[in-house]
């Protein structure tokens, strides 16, 4: 992994804390949230400025299952990319616009209820029509790699 790609993938990092119920059941991997205890934070910088973030389960940066919901207002967009890993996305409210393949031409409108299964190194962008929840599950590390470096919010000094 090149060294600008580890600084995206440890900037992620910073994902907003996840926020499990302190009680016993958390101990033994079982994980209750209701809406009013997940924690927003502002999203990592790998993504665009604009959008909100909550961890609800394990850590997106390490190996294993994780659990995250994004949520931005209408017209925030997430440029051509693709991620390593399988990405697995339910929209929880609001429509989602997933653009696919090689020209970002063959788009799908996602809307509340929907599901989307996209398998790793499978180029798409996004679009969100409204305010927008989307809820992404699958194996960690998760990471996002522009098809255009340009794309990056990432300050270029830390792709390097």
């Amino acid at each position: 992994m090149t060294t600008w790609k580890m600084k995206i993938v440890c900037a992620v990092v910073a994902f907003a804390p996840v926020a499990q119920a302190d009680d016993p059941a958390a101990k033994s991997g079982a994980v209750y949230l209701a809406p009013k205890d997940m924690k927003w934070g502002e999203a990592p910088p790998v993504l665009p400025k604009g959008a909100k973030l909550t961890v609800l389960h394990g850590d997106p940066m390490k190996a294993g299952s994780f659990t995250i919901r994004l949520k931005a207002s209408g017209g925030y967009k997430i440029p051509p990319h693709f991620h390593t890993q399988d990405e697995q996305l339910t929209v929880i409210s609001g429509t989602l616009v997933l653009r696919m393949g090689e020209t970002m031409t063959d788009a799908h409108k996602l809307g509340a209820g929907a599901y989307h299964f996209l398998p790793g190194k499978m180029n798409h962008a996004a679009e969100f029509k409204g305010e927008t929840i989307v809820q992404i599950h699958g194996e960690g590390p998760f990471d996002i790699q522009y098809l255009n470096p340009a794309d990056s919010p990432t300050p270029k000094a830390a792709r390097k």
